[in-house]
């Protein structure tokens, strides 16, 4: 069969040489993974019958509903002298708001399928049974992720992004070390974790009925997923050596700043005809409260997490002084989600009342 040129940039190929770790010891010793994975095997859900796919979707409506979080923080781009946004008015402000919110479903769509690449590769490459039996159960739970955002994506907005090439040579970066804690740590903690706060932002301003039930049941999942990552990286990161911790607070920063840079709509900017780089200009040589607050709480979920891993302060606190520089340090003491799991995940118990 012949592979045209548009199927062959559909496919995306990342070499990477890992080894594949079997354990031969199948006895249940981590109570705390032993009880994420129960919980796991009773919260499954099903993205065509238990979400409300006959409501009536305006995205005008969640545009605008939304943009807090997304346009207001690029409107006040518009009072600036010479700014390629000034000739805006409410009509292209309302098309900027539809886009980016495209852009951000689409981007959290290409997320969840990096992380469905990167759990396959811990059920494969973490050297314990009761990792490997959790994270069997993520996998499941992407794949459903990367089907809800796809269908609500198709359905509901008619219209999806490509990759942003951020978050495309992250995950790129995550997928190709063979390390079996990196991937923990680019993808449970810093991705998902990332995902988790874009999440509930999201979900506190939309009053659109399914993707506020689409984005609980994910929240959800997500929250156990970072659970997880927070559980198993802190026992194995209490046995390495300074050195070794740094190259993971070096990669920890590395990937926040990567993360911060996703989103900056560049994609969408290219989509109307703006050069982005002249928006990056205008939001670093006049940054506003808006950018730098939705930007911050992004990591409301992050920091923390790296806090109980031990990495905020290890190696004389490279990272906490590199935290501090970008201006998230501020979100060390919030509860870390291997507290807050329990709270979020809540789909279980509603679905058992709905059936009873």
């Amino acid at each position: 069969m012949t592979v045209t040129a548009d199927q062959r940039e559909l496919i995306h190929h990342v070499e990477a040489n890992i080894d594949a770790a079997f354990t031969w010891d199948y006895e249940r010793s981590r109570d705390s993974l032993v009880r994420l994975y129960e919980k796991a095997k009773t919260s499954q859900w099903n993205v065509t019958t238990d979400l409300p796919w006959d409501s009536d979707v305006d995205p005008e409506k969640i545009a605008a509903e939304l943009s807090m979080g997304t346009t207001a923080r690029f409107q006040t781009l518009g009072e600036i002298p010479g700014s390629p946004v000034a000739h805006f008015g409410d009509k292209e402000w309302l098309h900027v708001g539809v886009e980016i919110q495209n852009s951000l479903l689409s981007q959290f769509l290409h997320g969840e399928q990096g992380a469905l690449l990167c759990t396959a590769r811990i059920v494969e490459t973490v050297p314990w049974i009761d990792a490997k039996y959790y994270a069997a159960t993520q996998v499941m739970d992407e794949a459903r992720h990367v089907e809800v955002f796809a269908r609500y994506l198709d359905e509901k907005l008619s219209s999806q992004y490509r990759i942003n090439p951020n978050l495309k040579s992250l995950l790129d970066d995550i997928i190709a070390d063979p390390r079996w804690d990196m991937t923990y740590l680019g993808m449970q903690i810093m991705v998902e974790g990332l995902a988790l706060a874009a999440f509930g932002l999201m979900r506190q301003t939309t009053t659109e009925p399914l993707l506020q039930q689409l984005l609980r049941y994910v929240m959800s999942d997500e929250a156990r997923h970072v659970a997880f990552g927070v559980l198993s990286l802190q026992e194995y990161y209490a046995g390495l050596s300074t050195p070794e911790l740094r190259e993971r607070q070096e990669f920890a920063y590395e990937t926040a700043v990567r993360l911060q840079q996703r989103f900056m709509q560049a994609e969408v900017w290219e989509r109307m005809g703006i050069d982005p780089l002249a928006i990056k200009r205008l939001i670093d040589e006049h940054p506003r409260p808006e950018q730098q607050l939705f930007q911050t709480l992004l990591f409301s979920k992050i920091v923390p997490n790296v806090k109980k891993l031990g990495l905020l302060d290890a190696a004389d606190g490279w990272l906490r002084e590199r935290f501090a520089e970008i201006g998230v340090i501020q979100f060390e003491n919030w509860v870390d989600t291997g507290e807050e799991y329990a709270a979020l995940d809540e789909v279980a118990k509603d679905r058992a009342a709905a059936t009873s």
